[in-house]
C-alpha cells in the first residue's frame, strides 16, 4: 500500500475563552445531543450556550484559559505515527474533533489532498456511544461526501476489553492504589472508582451500549488487578460524572460513591475509564471540584489515577487496532464482538461506515 490515512477523532475543545460559546453551540446543536427537529434545537442551542457559556469560561480559567485536548491528541497522533509507520509506503494520522477545530470537513479537506488509499477512522472513546463515537462517525461521513473523498474507509466502533487498554489501565490503577496504601495505613481500605462521564437515562433505553461497555472495561481491569495488586480484595465501583441538565442521568454519581466512601471511611483511587486525555473533565472535575467534595466527606485518602494519554501500552493498543483494520475487509471493526452488545442495545454500532 502506498499512503493510509489513519483520523482519529476526539471532542474537541475551545482554544481561548472566546472560543467557549461557539464550542458549546456546536456541542448542544448536536442531534446525537439533543434530538429534536433542527427549527427547534438550534435556537435550544443557542441559548443552552449563551446561558452556559460563563459557567465554562470560569471552569477553562482553571487550566489556562483553554481546553488541553487538542495538544494531547496531537500528542498521541504523534506517537501513533511512528508506531503504525511500516503499515505502508506513506502514513499520515490526522485529527478529526466534533465540536471544535479542526472540525470534519476540514481535515476530510487534508485527507482528500494526501490521496490516501485506504481511510481507517479511529476513535478516541473505547467505549461507544451515539453521542460520541455514533456521532463522529456520521458527521465525518457528511463531510467526506461534502468535499468529494471517495477513497475506501474502514471504521473502528469500540474496543472497550482491548488487551493492552485493559494492560495500560491496570498498570496506572496499580500505581495509584499503592500510593493511597501508603497514605492511609494497613488498617484503612481503599476503594477504586471507576468513573465515567454519564448519560441521560433514556439514551440508553434507546439502545445505547456504553454503559454496558463501561461495565465490561471496569471489570476487565478488575479481574487484571487480582492477578497483579498483593491486596487480591479489594472493593470497587462503576460511577458517572458530568451530569447537566433536568434529565434523569444513568447511577450512582460519582459524588455519591464519594459520600458513601466518607461514611466508610475509606480511601479512594478515582479512575477515569472513558477518558483517555486530558481535559476538563480529569482537570477540574476531578482534581479540583470533586477532591473538595472528598475534603468535605472526610475522605482519607483521594488519589485520582491520570488519563492514558500516550501510555506505552494503550498506544500499542490502538497500532494494533489499526493493522488489524488495514489487514481487514470488514467495513467497521469491533473489538467487543468478543462480548457482543446484549440484543437491548440496538444502537450497536455494527453499521456501514
Amino acid at each position: 500500500m502506498k499512503r493510509l490515512a489513519v483520523v482519529v477523532f476526539n471532542l474537541g475543545g475551545p482554544d481561548q475563552l472566546s472560543s467557549v460559546r461557539p464550542f458549546l453551540f456546536n456541542l448542544f446543536n448536536d442531534r446525537a445531543i439533543i434530538n429534536l427537529p433542527g427549527f427547534i434545537r438550534t435556537p435550544l442551542a443557542k441559548f443552552i450556550s449563551w446561558r452556559r457559556a460563563p459557567i465554562a469560561q470560569a471552569i477553562y480559567q482553571n487550566i489556562g484559559g483553554k481546553s488541553p485536548l487538542l495538544e494531547e491528541t496531537e500528542a498521541q497522533a504523534a506517537c501513533l505515527s511512528k508506531k503504525i509507520k511500516h503499515l505502508a509506503d506513506e502514513v499520515q494520522v490526522f485529527i478529526s474533533m466534533r465540536y471544535w477545530h479542526p472540525l470534519s470537513e476540514s481535515t476530510a479537506l487534508s485527507v482528500k489532498s494526501f490521496n490516501a488509499d485506504k481511510i481507517i477512522l479511529l476513535p478516541l472513546y473505547p467505549q461507544f456511544s451515539s453521542t460520541t463515537t455514533g456521532s463522529s462517525l456520521k458527521d465525518w461521513k457528511l463531510a467526506a461526501n461534502a468535499v468529494g473523498l471517495k477513497k475506501p474507509t474502514f471504521g473502528v466502533c469500540c474496543y472497550p476489553c482491548e488487551e493492552n487498554y485493559i494492560k495500560g489501565l491496570t498498570s496506572l490503577v496499580k500505581t495509584a492504589f499503592k500510593s493511597a496504601e501508603e497514605q492511609v495505613g494497613d488498617r484503612t481500605a481503599v476503594r477504586i472508582l471507576f468513573s465515567a462521564h454519564g448519560l441521560p437515562k433514556k439514551i440508553i433505553k434507546n439502545g445505547d451500549p456504553y454503559q454496558w461497555q463501561i461495565e465490561k472495561t471496569a471489570m476487565a481491569v478488575v479481574n487484571s488487578l487480582k492477578k497483579t495488586l498483593v491486596r487480591k480484595s479489594f472493593d470497587w465501583a462503576v460511577c458517572y460524572q458530568s451530569r447537566v441538565g433536568p434529565l434523569e442521568w444513568i447511577e450512582p454519581s460519582l459524588e455519591f460513591e464519594l459520600s458513601r466512601a466518607g461514611k466508610d471511611k475509606v480511601g479512594v483511587v478515582v479512575v477515569p475509564i472513558a477518558f483517555v486525555s486530558e481535559h476538563s473533565e480529569t482537570l477540574v472535575e476531578l482534581d479540583i471540584e470533586y477532591r473538595e467534595k472528598a475534603d468535605i466527606f472526610n475522605i482519607p485518602a483521594y488519589i485520582r489515577v491520570p488519563a492514558l494519554s500516550i501510555e506505552e501500552n494503550f498506544m500499542n493498543g490502538l497500532a494494533k487496532i489499526i493493522e488489524t483494520s488495514v489487514k481487514s475487509t470488514d467495513e467497521v471493526y469491533c473489538q467487543a464482538e468478543q462480548h457482543k452488545c446484549p440484543p437491548q442495545h440496538s444502537c450497536c454500532p455494527l453499521e456501514r461506515i
